[in-house]
């Protein structure tokens, strides 16, 4: 059915999106954390949340990518991405990145699509798993 494909479409895009930025960021990663604490800098947050926050987000973005790509844990992963979205939106509201807000925004509104038609999910592993 084409709405199952058109499903799987959407899910690997943001899959792609969320792994791609995981993938590059993790061999940099102390480099990553250095940029971010010094877009932070000025903001209100405080530097021991920034931190571990800066170490913490490649991972996540990296696992939910891949999870999300694979279809594996779908709902929780998507669940997670939305998370580690809501977060960067704080975070990007705090340094009045608006233009970065834009990206999030979308990134959001992918991950509720697909967790609102998740029964179209069934080019993943989770259905394999269930049988």
């Amino acid at each position: 059915m084409d709405r199952n494909w058109a499903y799987l479409l959407g899910r690997l895009a943001i899959g792609l999106s969320f792994f791609g930025h995981g993938l590059v960021r993790l061999p940099k990663l102390a480099g990553f954390s250095n940029w971010m604490m010094g877009q932070f800098s000025k903001s209100a947050l405080p530097d021991f949340l920034v931190l571990p926050f800066s170490y913490a987000l490649p991972v996540l973005e990296f696992a939910s990518g891949l999870l999300i790509l694979i279809g594996l844990f779908t709902r929780q992963s998507l669940l997670l991405a939305g998370a580690v979205s809501l977060a960067l939106i704080f975070g990007t509201t705090m340094i009045e990145n608006w233009e970065a807000l834009v990206s999030q925004l979308i990134h959001v509104a992918f991950l509720a699509f697909l967790l609102a038609y998740l029964p179209l999910n069934i080019y993943a592993i989770d259905n394999k798993l269930k049988k």
